[in-house]
């Protein structure tokens, strides 16, 4: 920039304010000495009218600082994962800064700072003369001036508002008379209310060391490897070298040609040298330290710390969504643009829920069993586990490697999170595929059905109506599910359906319910969409067609686990602030999602999913074992694998899948720890293993039989009904129809001829009841017990059936002649032309008695 002439008007202000400013420097340094003469005696003159509007006091906030995230150890010690910051600071007490860095401060930057009362008249006149002469100000603020300084543009940067805060700072750095003399007259205040040693130990802690590291510690830990109490002579040296002019002076630009390596960063070197020459002459140092430290090389040894999530490697997914935590809970702020500069400047220990023993063992078999990236093929692979009872996340993990970098575009680099919604990290989640049946399953339990009850199970075209209380009766045409191993059965039970993962048996339970109320029983264990729009509750929603994130389902499953007290997740246990003062963390909330009742029916059908039904794979290879639940999950063409489930300590659920373009069948896939199918039934187990070494696990609430048995209802009469009438009689009572063809039988043609169970018998709701059919081809045999011979051969023959007899001797003079019993019995339906057998009775002459037609005496 080229210099201007000064002009006579210009050089006289300039002289005039040379005149005013050594003044009010004058008076300034007599309020700081004796307060009370230069305020009765000078109060009413200009000079003092100039600062008496001023305020004489500055409030001394905190100072922003790096927030720290850690995991514990099982013995609880604290592991860093990652550091966030606006300003790499790390405020210290004054014992943990070395000696040499605060006598270099003094000398180098305010010798008389210990003399004076917070501004230094000669340094400010100094800088005044420069002023008028140049234009600008020239250096000349005693430390005071210098940490007020700091701590107002510190007051700006913490602003959430852009143009508030650059209006703030420009007020606060802008090179005018005004802006000095409010400096001055805060740097006397501060002086009055804090001694000398704090106020230096501020200053060490405020300051700038160039870019982003703030303070004396985060200098010593970034441009030397060491602690601000173990700095050296020349260390000390250099690093408040940087303070008087941070962009020439900082040591992390090896390849600057004025302050670089090659040059053994010789700008940096000449202010070091300066200040150690400083530190000679005011006998901080002997000629022997000096000469030693003016010799020694500067050597940085540069120490980037840890900022943001990327720098916790495996974990780093984990701790992305504890910053949406931190930026989303209204715990931590107003807004969002509050809750981050909190966390950012506030120097916070974040401790989260993180249980790295089981972090350890999802990232170990994620890399063990799903490759990063695959040709052809965007895999994912995901593991999440919850607490029962808790909601902590103590496990997220996925297949790639974290990064928010755009220039990191490799297939194995994202930086979305799979494992939770859109809103926490950028996934639109998948679907569960029948893991998402246990929602039916507790619909069907609450609405009075038992497992052991069964449904209309067999597969058709058209499904017919479904009930939905929310938008009235639907169908799906076209909606013909399968079974995945071609189960045929008509009508399974709701737990042989659970325990096969038969589709069509849940098709047919959901037939029975309410599509609505399906719905709403998923969301009362805290399930939605991870694209936060309204769970679709079509018929094929009942299969798991919902895009769900996994830290979801890992959350109902924990609430299946607890007895049906589903809690919502919490990833922070604890924070601490810079002060040592506890933080207020958000807190797991527990809803009471299902009766403990019906969430022990659930309990019990999905325990046996675990030991005879599709997820044993899963049981066998976990050791120790402790009761589990579980249910398993493919979605069509195997695009999506799962396998989740609980102990009554951690749920987990994992999975391989799809994230984006052409989907693979699963089935046709092999890594190579195997089919990729089941590389759910390896991860799985790898991580309960753990969980259930560590955590233990107890019995699930014994299911009531209310739940397990089926309910006995009476089976109606049908006989001599239509087939029609039958079969809406039956479903009327709670059982399935199946048509048993035709029979003979003497009813009508057409009508109902028998059923079995029979009429009148108990039968479990929900079974099935075989109606058969009359073909009208027989008759009753009509009923001649009582009759004579000649009457009983009438009737059988005009019946149409033919006639033998039999004889039964030493009848009742009653029965004598008569028909006694016949075969078939009375009633029974027979083919026209069958034979039926009678006995008539005979009565047998008495010992001594005549001969019929003789007399006894004859």
């Amino acid at each position: 920039m080229s210099a201007k002439k000064t002009t006579m008007s210009g050089a006289l202000a300039g002289f005039l304010a040379l005149i005013g400013m050594s003044v009010v420097a004058g008076v300034l340094v007599t309020v700081s000495v004796t307060p009370a003469l230069a305020l009765s005696g000078m109060a009413a003159t200009n000079t003092i009218n100039v600062f008496e509007n001023m305020p004489a006091y500055l409030s001394i906030d905190q100072l922003a600082q790096k927030s720290n995230i850690y995991a514990k150890q099982a013995d609880g010690t604290p592991v860093l994962l990652a550091s966030f910051y606006e300003q790499n600071r790390v405020e210290v007490s004054s014992d943990a800064i070395s000696q040499f860095a605060k006598d270099a401060a003094v000398t180098g930057e305010d010798p008389r700072y210990f003399e004076h009362g917070g501004i230094d008249l000669q340094g400010t006149v100094s800088g005044a003369v420069t002023t008028f002469a140049g234009g600008a100000t020239r250096g000349g603020s005693s430390i005071t001036q210098q940490y007020v300084k700091n701590v107002l543009v510190q007051k700006c940067e913490a602003m959430n508002d852009a143009e508030k805060r650059q209006s703030c700072y420009n007020d606060a750095t802008e090179v005018s008379i005004d802006r000095k003399l409010k400096e001055m007259r805060l740097a006397i205040g501060v002086d009055k209310n804090y001694s000398k040693e704090d106020i230096l130990r501020q200053y060490l802690n405020i300051t700038g060391f160039g870019g982003t590291v703030y303070g004396i510690e985060s200098a010593a830990n970034y441009y030397y490897n060491t602690t601000a109490a173990n700095l050296t002579l020349p260390q000390a040296a250099s690093l408040v070298a940087i303070v008087n002019n941070p962009v020439k002076y900082q040591l992390d630009r090896p390849d600057s040609e004025t302050n670089g390596a090659a040059n053994g960063y010789a700008d940096n070197k000449v202010r070091r040298d300066y200040i150690l020459g400083e530190m000679l002459e005011y006998k901080k140092i002997s000629q022997e330290d000096h000469d030693a430290a003016v010799a020694s090389p500067i050597e940085p040894t540069i120490t980037s710390s840890s900022t943001g999530c990327q720098t916790a490697g495996a974990n780093a997914f984990f701790c992305d969504y504890v910053t949406h935590v931190l930026k989303t809970d209204p715990t931590f702020g107003e807004d969002e643009d509050a809750r981050l500069a909190n966390f950012r400047r506030g120097g916070y220990s974040v401790y989260t829920t993180l249980d790295l023993d089981l972090q350890n063992a999802a990232v170990a078999t994620l890399d063990q069993n799903v490759p990063k990236s695959m040709a052809n093929w965007d895999v994912g692979g995901v593991v999440s586990s919850v607490g029962v009872g808790t909601g902590k996340v103590l496990a997220m993990a996925q297949n790639k490697d974290y990064t928010q970098d755009p220039n990191q575009t490799g297939a194995n680099f994202t930086g979305i999170n799979y494992n939770t919604d859109y809103t926490a990290g950028g996934s639109g989640g998948f679907q569960p595929g029948s893991t998402y049946k246990v929602f039916t399953l507790a619909e069907w339990l609450k609405e009075g059905h038992t497992l052991n009850e069964r449904a209309d199970t067999a597969r058709r075209s058209d499904w017919g109506t479904f009930q939905d209380s929310c938008d009235g009766p639907q169908s799906f045409p076209g909606f013909s599910p399968r079974n995945d191993a071609n189960e045929s059965g008509r009508n399974y039970s709701a737990l042989q359906s659970t325990i096969g993962s038969i589709n069509t048996g849940f098709i047919g339970m959901a037939k029975e319910l309410d599509l609505c109320g399906i719905r709403s029983t998923a969301e009362a264990f805290d399930v939605h969409r991870a694209n936060g729009k309204v769970l679709e509750k079509g018929a094929g929603s009942v299969l798991g067609t919902n895009e769900i994130a996994p830290l979801t389902m890992a959350v109902a499953f924990a609430g299946i686990a607890n007895n049906g007290s589903t809690c919502t997740p919490i990833a922070i246990e604890s924070m601490v602030a810079a002060d040592g003062t506890d933080m207020p963390v958000p807190q797991s909330v527990c809803t009471q999602s299902v009766e403990p009742e019906v969430a022990a029916g659930m309990t019990y059908a999905m325990s046996r999913v675990m030991t005879s039904g599709t997820a044993q794979q899963s049981y066998g290879s976990t050791s120790p074992r402790v009761p589990m639940i579980g249910k398993t999950g493919t979605t069509d063409d195997a695009k999506d694998t799962w396998m989740s489930g609980s102990s009554s300590k951690v749920a987990t659920v994992v999975g391989v899948v799809n994230v984006s373009g052409t989907y693979k069948n699963q089935r046709k896939i092999r890594f190579e720890s195997g089919s990729a199918s089941t590389a759910r039934h390896r991860m799985w187990p790898d991580v309960m293993s753990v969980a259930n070494a560590k955590y233990g696990g107890d019995a699930f609430m014994e299911a009531s039989n209310a739940v397990l048995q089926a309910v006995q209802v009476n089976v109606p009469d049908l006989r001599g009904k239509s087939m029609a009438e039958a079969q809406a009689t039956l479903v009327a009572a709670g059982f399935e129809f199946a048509d048993g063809g035709v029979i003979d039988s003497a009813l009508p043609a057409g009508t109902v001829a028998s059923t079995d169970p029979a009429g009148g018998t108990n039968a479990d709701r929900g079974s099935t009841v075989t109606v058969s059919s009359s073909n009208g081809s027989q008759s009753a045999i009509p009923d001649t017990v009582g009759k004579t011979e000649a009457e009983a051969r009438s009737l059988l023959t005009g019946a149409g059936f033919t006639v033998t007899k039999t004889e039964q001797t030493g009848a009742e003079a009653k029965q004598d002649g008569r028909v006694i019993s016949m075969t078939p019995a009375a009633g029974t339906d027979a083919a026209p032309g069958s034979a039926v057998t009678i006995v008539v009775g005979t009565k047998t002459p008495a010992e001594g008695a005549a001969p019929p037609g003789q007399d006894s005496n004859g």
